[in-house]
């Protein structure tokens, strides 16, 4: 007979207030195999620990429940403690009598007798368990990191840093994302090219990081610590090689277009650099735009029309057929990177965007202070090119508003509204900045402060109110708003309007697709804990870092970004990986190869296996489940029509004890 030990933790008041501990004790007491039951204040601390190593050494326990909190929290750390006492791991089990009792419960009496039947069912289900081992996993020591924005660039240098190569993918010509559009950061208002710049050469000439920029990953397969992914790099139809970035190409090009680093604000050449500061500083013939571009051609160009740029290159760089190229990389560990998008919404066009040529977004008006902007850091009207004596900032366009926009906070419109209204005075000193707001969330590390600099500056005017409309008239802008403290009206004839846009991930949901990643309901790449693990996703071995994960300013995505790698180099580090023994296993002797298991995993863990006789002719296929793929979810158990797929950890005599310890099953279905 098993040999069980029961220990209840009262959780501080977090459970004692509302389940009778020592009723729960005595429970324990009554059921057979239970030779010791104890309870303590906290089972989790470091004494409580303790009391059930001892326990285990002392009686000779060969099974542990603990009645305490969460599983996701603590399992972990009471099946630690069972291994140091000799104890195989997958022989703890946990009640959850906080998050299923004390904290849904107000009655007393109906939380304590839940309390009981759970522990009850925990105790008869880890009767039928069954000792397990850690399944090893070689690991390939390398990583990928997509995106090239602050984050990614961050990521790939502290894991070269630490001596493993880094793959670092980016979809655009070049690295920098969405900080290199900035003009300054606050608080400190430096420069933020001169922050970014250094990190972007030293990924172009570090020795361990491989920089595929104007790509994009196509495929990932395989697990954690042996990923495979493909990537596909898109064609520049310049030789980087050859490039030495002298412009000569540009100049003759005829065909000018919107210039998308410049949100569209200024114009460039079908062959062009993103920016003065690009890495990697080659330039790149836009096949949509090019006079010569064909769709149905493999090559990407039909009868070569326009040749200036080929012919004004004196290095002979460019290749007009040049073909896209995919390449497969190893890797043991992935960094998912890929930044934000300010969102494109219907409450920004109600306040004059797209209708208005002199209402911006946050990221247009950042572009018109930059030095390297369309104006080279003079900040003038596009509709006409004049100075703007009076700028009206709205904040929360879109955030914090679910029934017009998003339901979260942007995060960092508040911040850098304060920093637009501070350079604009900087650098028209006699102009007025008016910032409509609904509140100020400055929560950093200078950030109050910052913003009461704002606010204190001449001619700088915070209204905490909400703007109803702005409409055009006799080429200004009439913005008609209120002023909540007061219950006014406000109207202010502005000369130009700036929209703090809420931000989304740049993400549309096909990467998390192709990484089998979940995202939240806003879209963003969901953590597989907020507070544990807010670095990790739920698929052992992928990283999240930025705001790919949350909206985030620049010192919190750096330092994300520094602990995803350090996670990453924790993964990379080993020589090989043990992970959780709770998998699928396939009974093959009645497995008939229908391969719905298939069908539903969504881990791919599902393969089709050979049955060979002697001779190697081939027999039948069946299903396998790969141990290092699995992740234990149960979809292909409950798929399997003939039942021949076990879930180690959750076994029907398991499940099928723990239902009878609730409700007494019928002869016909006991196991």
């Amino acid at each position: 007979m098993a040999r069980i030990g029961v220990f209840v933790c009262h959780c501080g008041e977090n459970i004692a207030r509302s389940v009778q501990i020592q009723r729960v004790v005595e429970q324990a007491n009554q059921l057979p195999g239970t030779v010791v039951s104890s309870e303590y204040p906290y089972m989790c601390s470091a004494p409580g620990q303790k009391l059930v190593i001892d326990a285990i050494r002392e009686h000779g326990l060969d099974r542990v429940v603990v009645a305490a909190c969460s599983p996701q929290l603590h399992e972990p750390t009471f099946r630690v403690a069972a291994a140091q006492a000799g104890l195989n791991p997958q022989l703890v089990e946990m009640a959850n009598i906080r998050e299923h009792c004390s904290w849904v419960h107000a009655d007393r009496e109906e939380s304590s007798r839940k309390a009981c039947q759970l522990l009850v069912a925990a105790v008869e289900r880890v009767r039928h368990a069954r000792p397990l081992d850690p399944i090893q996993v070689p690991v390939t020591k390398s990583a990928l990191v997509i995106g090239g924005g602050v984050a990614g660039i961050r990521t790939a240098l502290d894991i070269a840093n630490a001596g493993y190569p880094v793959v670092l993918v980016e979809r655009l010509p070049s690295i920098g994302g969405n900080m290199s559009r900035l003009s300054e950061t606050f608080p400190t208002l430096d420069c933020s090219q001169c922050i970014l710049t250094p990190l972007t050469v030293q990924v172009s000439r570090h020795p361990r990081i491989e920089l595929l920029t104007y790509a994009e990953v196509e495929e990932v397969t395989g697990y954690v610590g042996n990923f495979t992914a493909r990537i596909r790099r898109k064609p520049r139809y310049v030789r980087a090689e050859d490039c030495s970035a002298c412009g000569d190409c540009a100049r003759s090009c005829p065909q000018p277009g919107p210039n998308e680093f410049d949100m569209g604000l200024a114009s460039r050449k079908a062959i062009y650099i993103p920016f003065p500061q690009a890495v990697p500083a080659t330039y790149t013939l836009d096949s949509d735009r090019c006079l010569n571009a064909a769709l149905d051609s493999p090559t990407g160009f039909r009868v070569l029309a326009c040749v200036r740029c080929q012919e004004a290159c004196e290095r002979n760089a460019i290749d007009f057929d040049m073909l896209p190229e995919v390449v497969e990389r190893e890797v043991g560990a992935i960094v998912v990177a890929t930044g934000f998008r300010q969102k494109d919404l219907e409450e920004a066009r109600r306040l004059g965007y797209e209708r208005c040529p002199d209402v911006l977004n946050g990221l247009e008006f950042e572009r018109l202070l930059s030095a390297s902007g369309p104006t080279q850091g003079e900040v003038r009207r596009p509709s006409d090119g004049a100075v703007p004596r009076e700028v009206v900032f709205i904040q929360c366009v879109g955030s914090r508003n679910p029934r017009h926009g998003v339901p979260y906070c942007s995060r960092v419109c508040c911040m850098y509204t304060a920093k637009q209204a501070m350079l604009l005075k900087h650098k028209v000193p006699e102009a007025q900045a008016t910032v409509f707001f609904m509140d100020i969330r400055a929560a950093g590390k200078g950030y109050e402060e910052f913003v009461q600099r704002a606010m204190e500056e001449d001619r700088v005017t915070y209204i905490r109110g909400r703007v109803s409309q702005v409409l055009e008239q006799n080429g200004s802008l009439r913005v008609l708003g209120v002023d909540t403290l007061s219950g006014r009206p406000v109207e202010i004839l502005a000369d130009m309007v700036v929209l703090a846009a809420a931000i989304e991930p740049d993400d549309s949901g096909e990467l998390a697709a192709t990484l089998r990643i979940p995202v939240d309901a806003n879209g963003f790449l969901q953590e597989a804990h907020p507070k544990l693990r807010p670095v990790e996703s739920l698929c052992a071995g992928i990283f999240l870092a930025g705001a790919a994960q949350a909206p985030k300013d620049i010192p919190d995505t750096v330092a994300q970004a520094s602990a995803a790698a350090a996670k990453g180099l924790e993964l990379l580090s080993k020589a090989m990986l043990e992970r959780e023994p709770t998998t699928a296993r396939v009974r093959e002797a009645g497995c008939v190869g229908c391969f719905e298991c298939l069908l539903v995993c969504p881990y791919r863990a599902i393969e089709r296996k050979e049955i060979r006789d002697r001779d190697g002719t081939l027999v039948r296929l069946v299903a396998w489940a790969n141990p290092a793929m699995c992740e234990g979810c149960g979809a292909c158990t409950v798929t399997c029509r003939g039942g021949n797929i076990d879930l180690d950890g959750s076994t029907e005599d398991q499940i099928f004890a723990q239902l009878g310890a609730l409700v007494p099953l019928p002869k016909e279905l006991a196991p």
